[in-house]
């Protein structure tokens, strides 16, 4: 029991990380490649970017949650360390999904907003990537 926090910590990161690379480098490239036309590959991106906010989320949620448990110091230190990240991958996904995609989906100045979105969608993904990092050394590093 003493490593499960430890074992949940880093599969929510991986999750997290791994969710990031494959929707945002993987299956929405894939999208605009192979469907039809670029509004049905944006419609079907936005979706799943949608989704990924809420994985983000969930994420965050476990990972802070385990920061606060009664489990030994050295593996909540591990989750601590990784606090900054998590809190602010968490507000970028949110911060995508409210305040930018309403203008994508608007198709507002549209250039301009798919590359705040992209560039937020990147930091999202660095955060999630350096809370996998820190959850993943060995405590004597840490």
């Amino acid at each position: 029991m003493k490593s499960f926090l430890s074992a949940a910590a880093l599969w929510l990161a991986a999750f997290w990380w791994g969710s990031l690379t494959s929707v945002g480098f993987g299956v929405v490239p894939l999208l605009f490649a192979y469907l039809p036309t670029p509004a049905m590959a944006g419609n079907m991106a936005a979706k799943l970017f949608a989704a990924q906010t809420w994985v983000a989320v969930v994420c965050g949620m476990f990972l802070l949650l385990a920061s606060r448990s009664n489990q030994p110091a050295d593996q909540v230190k591990r989750v601590q360390s990784a606090l900054v990240f998590i809190v602010s991958g968490m507000l970028l996904a949110l911060l995508s999904e409210f305040a930018v995609a309403p203008h994508i989906i608007a198709r507002d100045n549209l250039a301009l907003w798919h590359g705040v979105g992209t560039a937020l969608y990147l930091l999202q993904w660095l955060c999630a990537g350096l809370t996998l990092h820190k959850l993943t050394r060995r405590s004597s590093g840490a």
